[in-house]
């Protein structure tokens, strides 16, 4: 019995043992190998213990990957490599920056397109699950978990130190219709077969640091936004939002009881998509039927409408509006049929009421990366986090990452943006 039918078995027990968690069923994109994922790729909802959602055999789940060396066999690899590049089963890769920078300076093979630049994108170099626990968990408050809290704190530090910079290549995705004639990245078109697209809005919003103005502002803005650009959509729900702004000198405070995402400081700066062939489902569920840290309108679906929903087309969309012109720190967007049949690496973020699936990618030279230089505040850049159609006729998801632009002048401005989550029905 293959690992598939074996996880598969292990659902149906499961179900049957917790009949309040919705677990969903494996699905893998047609053509796409499994992931790379704890447990055969099962959600962890289906480990759940007197409502924990899985949390207690995540949590137990983290501990023995730090027990069982790898992590830590990487790092080492990392930290005892000779200066320079380090040679990875991927391609050659750097730990600093600048060094990888100057690589492709003094190469002659690394040539960027018009319209785009050749810069270092951080990759993973850890192809086995990882582990994050939130912020908000109350791990980290209690005293009985000291040495738990001590050896996850240690691990959420490594994984950062196993991700190293390799050379890519960016395009302008004003030019999508150069590289794929016919294709405009104004269009649904593009989203389907690229998992990526532009969009146009003004918006009334004047104050995006401002929670509450978003949401009453902005978010039905975006849900409007969306239905028109989406054939078909008969619903849209933006669910939360985050605000990065390297240099604000306001509160940062996140108070997720108000619905107030804070202001980022960090952008994240490693390439990831976040959701995945579980999380997709499991966060659309939360959100119909428990409005579990819904920001936006409160939902009231039963089980069984909640069903019939999700029986139909849905796609989680994340769309990213600058408050001013972007001059560094760009969001930059990596197109499906580059990565379409290689593996994803689940990170599960363990909260206390749920565990969270975002996924990491290692390196590809041919990966084919997207952004829009200089992106303005009127344009609308545009990802597919995930798509219930797993039949390979449209893209499943993007990945992503935050990158720094190599030609912007010494003094360019930090971006300064607003990331809406959205699903879209059909």
């Amino acid at each position: 019995m293959g690992q598939l039918e074996v996880a598969e078995t292990k659902v149906a027990a499961d179900k049957e043992m917790v009949s309040s968690a919705y677990v969903p069923p494996l699905q893998r994109t047609e053509g796409q190998p499994p992931p790379i994922a704890a447990n055969g790729g099962l959600s962890y909802m289906s480990f759940d213990q007197n409502g924990d959602a899985g949390t207690a055999k995540a949590l137990e789940d983290a501990l023995a990957e730090i027990a069982s060396g790898e992590g830590q066999r990487v790092v080492d690899m990392i930290d005892k490599a000779p200066p320079g590049p380090i040679k990875t089963r991927w391609g050659l890769a750097f730990r600093d920056y600048d060094e990888c920078v100057k690589y492709i300076r003094e190469s002659n093979s690394i040539k960027a397109p018009e319209g785009g630049v050749a810069l270092p994108l951080a990759y993973t170099v850890y192809d086995r699950p990882s582990y994050s626990v939130v912020p908000s968990n109350a791990l980290w408050q209690d005293p009985s978990r000291t040495d738990m809290a001590k050896a996850l704190h240690r691990n959420e530090e490594d994984n950062r130190r196993r991700n190293l910079y390799f050379p890519q290549l960016l395009r302008d995705a004003r030019r999508i219709g150069e590289y794929y004639p016919g294709l405009s990245p104004n269009s649904p078109e593009c989203m389907d077969r690229l998992g990526v697209s532009l969009a146009h809005l003004e918006s009334k919003c004047s104050n995006f640091y401002d929670a509450a103005e978003v949401e009453r502002v902005f978010y039905p803005e975006i849900e409007k936004l969306l239905l028109e650009f989406f054939p078909g959509a008969t619903d849209a729900l933006v669910y939360n939002h985050d605000v990065f702004d390297k240099d604000y000198a306001g509160d940062r405070t996140e108070d997720q009881d108000n619905k107030n995402p804070g202001v980022n400081a960090r952008y994240v700066n490693l390439v990831h998509n976040d959701l995945n062939d579980n999380s997709g489902r499991v966060r659309c569920r939360e959100l119909l039927t428990k409005n579990l840290r819904n920001f936006g309108r409160t939902q009231h679906y039963t089980e069984e409408e909640a069903d019939a929903k999700m029986s139909r087309r849905f796609i989680s969309i994340n769309l990213a509006k600058p408050m001013e012109t972007v001059e560094q720190f760009p969001f930059v967007l990596c197109a499906w049929p580059s990565f379409a049949d290689q593996p994803y690496i689940t990170n599960y973020r363990i909260y206390d009421d749920r565990v969270g699936e975002t996924t990491r990618f290692t390196y590809r030279p041919d990966h084919e990366w997207y952004w829009f230089p200089r992106q303005t505040s009127t344009e609308v850049s545009m990802l597919k986090c995930y798509d219930s159609v797993a039949d390979g006729s449209v893209s499943r998801w993007s990945f992503h990452t935050a990158c720094i632009d190599p030609t912007a002048p010494a003094d360019a401005r930090c971006r300064k943006n607003v990331v809406v989550r959205s699903f879209v029905f059909f």
